[in-house]
């Protein structure tokens, strides 16, 4: 699907932010679908006439299966700043995730050393480190319950491939629809219980404080959390 107005989440000159929709690719990769970044290309290029197509560089990226808010520098000045906001982490990120297991403690840290499969796309967790392991970290805390689901805020430290996914895992809270790291089945849609609800930071520009928020997707399930 086309990006149109309503999925745009912040503009001004300097960045757009998008909510993402779950089967999404951020960039291109082997499927050959088309990519979220030419999409949002496309609606630049419309939106302010630029027959020559328009900049865009990817700040960071969302797994396929995620929505939630995905940013994007509309210049190369704030593509570099933005850069190195996220290297310093100096931008807050923050998940909501439905599980069907309730954690044994409400709220934690959890720490663990990754280590990616490229072939096979799999991230396995180490408690200690180990060689080509990757330092994860993020603070997670239980907010809801809904039906026998558990809704958990999740605010990670770094930014690990499917780093979420798979330390919520080793809690025993497994995703719903990710049967990649645990679940028992997978989504038939493509998606997964994960969301990126929020991204706050310094404008890299403006030098002004951004908090962006994306609500919940309306599938029948997501949306039933909205409001916790």
């Amino acid at each position: 699907m086309p990006i149109t107005a309503k999925d745009i989440l912040y503009e001004d000159n300097h960045l757009i932010a998008i909510s993402k929709r779950a089967g999404d690719i951020v960039q291109v990769d082997e499927t050959g679908d088309e990519p979220l970044d030419e999409k949002v290309k496309k609606y630049l290029a419309k939106t302010y006439n630029k027959p020559n197509s328009a900049f865009l560089g990817v700040v960071h990226r969302l797994d396929r299966p995620v929505s939630g808010v995905i940013l994007f520098a509309k210049t190369s000045k704030a593509l570099e700043r933005m850069n190195a906001l996220f290297k310093n982490r100096e931008v807050k990120k923050t998940y909501w995730a439905v599980v069907r297991n309730k954690p044994a403690q409400i709220s934690g840290t959890l720490v663990h050393w990754l280590v990616k499969n490229p072939q096979k796309n799999v991230v396995t967790p180490h408690h200690v480190e180990v060689a080509g392991s990757q330092r994860a970290e993020l603070s997670y805390r239980l907010i809801g319950e809904l039906n026998g689901y558990y809704l958990i805020e999740v605010d990670p430290l770094t930014g690990r491939s499917h780093q979420i996914r798979v330390q919520l895992s080793t809690l025993g809270c497994p995703i719903v629809g990710d049967n990649k790291y645990g679940y028992p089945r997978g989504s038939r849609k493509g998606s997964i219980c994960l969301h990126a609800r929020r991204l706050q930071f310094l404008h890299p520009v403006k030098k002004e404080p951004v908090n962006i928020f994306a609500k919940l997707p309306v599938d029948g399930f997501w949306e039933k959390f909205e409001n916790m």
